[in-house]
């Protein structure tokens, strides 16, 4: 199979200003040098993380949900990002994973910050995504997800890659660090983490910490504080063959219900 690449994008991200973070993201995803297969935004990249749904939240037709779509029609490659979606009378912090013939999927968060109030907010989602491109089977998460490894369990080998966006605070980057060498561990699979730099409306710092971890644990990038646009390649055969010399996976307990 084919090596899968892969741009991340770390970036400030404008207070509640979505036209600001579009134009954000246009500026960093142009200079991307290399075509790459994913490119991989942080969670709600149009807004930052903000508990101000009634204002901020689009439809799927609004403008951030349009722009994903077009952005990776346009550059031929998938493009993933989450979004404050209002849907049937619900908010919604949805993941927007855009293909490039033009359609996408979602994920909706399954686990909501409540120490910022976001499970009063939003709805909690109760399913798992996993894509495909180019046979490498992927799956994403949303920040807080990062704690719950039931949730993010790679149960029979079901995904190779695991992707968690977020607005994760400078204040617990020792837990983001660890946390996402964990879930490689655990799940024997890649993990991929991207997270934003600055400041934001709630006055919180965040030091981005955006990182590619190997099969085995082994951080392979890490950059901390600064924006940064960083494009690498994933070997499948590196994780087959890990898989194939320490079957723990065949050992691995069942997952519960997600609505349990």
């Amino acid at each position: 199979m084919r090596d899968l690449t892969i741009s991340l994008i770390q970036t400030d991200l404008k207070w509640e200003d979505n036209d600001a973070n579009l134009a954000i993201m246009n500026d960093r995803i142009s200079r991307i040098e290399e075509k790459p297969d994913l490119i991989i935004l942080p969670e709600m990249f149009n807004t930052g993380f903000t508990m101000n749904a009634v204002n901020l939240a689009q439809s799927m037709s609004g403008s951030a949900v349009v722009w994903l779509k077009q952005t990776a029609c346009r550059l031929g490659c998938h493009v993933i990002g989450s979004v404050i979606v209002v849907d049937q009378g619900q908010f919604y912090n949805r993941l927007i994973w855009a293909e490039p013939d033009g359609n996408a999927m979602t994920y909706d968060k399954r686990h909501l910050f409540r120490m910022m109030s976001e499970d009063r907010i939003y709805t909690a989602g109760n399913s798992r995504l996993t894509g495909d491109i180019h046979g490498w089977r992927i799956r994403p998460f949303i920040c807080y997800d990062l704690r719950f490894p039931i949730w993010t369990r790679n149960l029979d080998n079901a995904y190779d890659v695991a992707i968690f966006i977020a607005n994760w605070p400078k204040k617990r980057a020792h837990h983001w660090k660890t946390l996402l060498m964990a879930r490689a561990i655990e799940n024997q699979s890649w993990v991929i983490g991207v997270n934003r730099v600055g400041m934001d409306g709630n006055g919180l710092e965040f030091s981005g910490d955006s990182s590619v971890i190997d099969p085995t644990g082994n951080c392979l990038f890490h950059q901390a504080d600064v924006p940064c646009i960083h494009t690498f390649s994933l070997n499948y055969e590196i994780l087959q063959a890990y898989r194939q010399d320490f079957p723990a996976w065949k050992d691995a307990d069942s997952i519960p219900n997600p609505s349990s």
